[in-house]
């Protein structure tokens, strides 16, 4: 489909409008141009959408949608909404302030297709890639209750929320993975490079001479320059094994157990799971969404297959009329005072805001392991270079020491 550069101006306020977009020609963009509210001035093809997918690197590297922007348009688009403008003025606006083209591109779809009678929700539901389904059910409920203001300002919120748990979570985790990278290099340069050139001055003094942890030393060393491929190898298969035995059924839930039992990371993972579980229920819960179906779309925000067979059983209980808590309670993921409290908000009628408090409450607990877990782990990973870097010294420093014994 070819793709066109348009300059115009927008009849509702006389403001000058530039931007891209797709069309089958130069007539049906004019038409859509002009359904829109814009009067063309220039217009230009570009070649096709196909043909700037395929060249536009600096696109792929830094203009790369984010959920950040995701949570920005529907913050803006919250804030418009409230303020009175219509959907589609709304969306414009939107757009033409939207920094990243695939975006803009999505937004403009969707704005069309509003613009033709489709519901907002319908519309965003065409483009998965940026808007899921949570996302889409929670918009279908706001539209449906006449709350999409609310709503959207509710979702943004949320994504916030989200984005920043994802953030502490992977700021904790860089330090110590720069750590264990360098040390990698460290070990494998010194092995490489500075081991076989001290190996040299060793053997002539005899092999049999040399303290085994030196020989053991020496031995790595001369593998590695000779098979070092076969070790490249070994670690591409087993990381392509690994990949594939737990993308299988029997393979996922294997591992997503192991994960919640780990020492340090386990506890970890179940509290991040349970506050996404939380705050994803309030959330839904709160713009209207239907329980069952709103059980069915925090299934998919835990991650975790483990916990998701809990969300299913617990889902299938409350179709037979059971509560929330209860198989909750029965599959024993769940702590007590999470179900407690799940138990305590459907007495009360105040589900919702018992949520909220789980969420808040767990959020706060993984700013705490986080914090610990940082600090255990920077002393660990020294310790651990230091370990591996002062063993090939001292097998390197060994046979030095009883030449010097030797030579007196």
């Amino acid at each position: 489909m070819p793709l066109y550069q348009y300059q115009g101006i927008r009849r509702a306020d006389g403001r000058n409008v530039h931007g891209t977009r797709d069309a089958d020609n130069e007539k049906t963009l004019r038409a859509t141009l002009k359904r829109d509210g814009i009067l063309i001035s220039e217009l230009s093809e570009k070649g096709t959408a196909e043909d700037r997918r395929a060249v536009d690197f600096k696109r792929l590297l830094f203009k790369r949608v984010k959920k950040a922007d995701i949570e920005l348009a529907t913050r803006q688009l919250a804030t418009l909404t409230r303020s009175g403008i219509s959907l589609v003025e709304s969306v414009t606006a939107i757009i033409d302030q939207s920094e990243k083209p695939d975006l803009k591109t999505a937004l403009i779809d969707v704005r069309d297709q509003v613009n033709q009678g489709m519901s907002l929700a319908e519309a965003f539901g065409r483009h998965p890639k940026y808007f899921d389904t949570l996302y889409c059910n929670m918009v279908n409920a706001g539209e449906q209750s006449g709350t999409l203001e609310q709503v959207l300002g509710r979702l943004a919120d949320f994504m916030a929320a989200q984005n920043r748990l994802k953030n502490k979570v992977t700021s904790a985790m860089a330090y110590p993975a720069v750590m264990a990278v360098m040390g990698i290099i460290v070990i494998a340069i010194m092995m490489v490079v500075v081991v076989p050139k001290v190996s040299v001055i060793f053997k002539s003094f005899g092999q049999e001479m040399l303290p085994l942890p030196t020989r053991m030393l020496i031995a790595i060393s001369e593998f590695m320059q000779s098979f070092w491929w076969i070790v490249l190898a070994l670690l591409v298969i087993g990381v392509v094994v690994f990949k594939k035995w737990k993308k299988s059924p029997k393979g996922e839930f294997k591992w997503d157990k192991f994960v919640l039992w780990a020492p340090l990371f386990g506890k970890l993972s179940m509290m991040i799971a349970i506050s996404r579980f939380s705050k994803t229920l309030a959330t839904l819960l709160s713009s209207g969404v239907p329980l069952l179906t709103a059980m069915d779309i925090t299934k998919g925000v835990l991650g975790n297959v483990v916990l998701q067979q809990v969300i299913v059983d617990a889902s299938s209980s409350i179709r037979e009329g059971e509560s929330i808590a209860e198989p909750l309670k029965a599959s024993g993921r769940f702590p007590p005072m999470v179900t407690h409290m799940i138990a305590v908000g459907e007495r009360s009628g105040q589900l919702e805001e018992m949520l909220e408090n789980v969420a808040l409450s767990y959020d706060a607990q993984v700013d705490t392991s986080v914090a610990t877990m940082t600090s255990l782990l920077e002393p660990l990973m020294i310790v651990i270079m230091g370990l591996g870097a002062g063993s090939i010294a001292a097998a390197i420093l060994m046979p030095l020491m009883q030449m010097s014994e030797f030579v007196q």
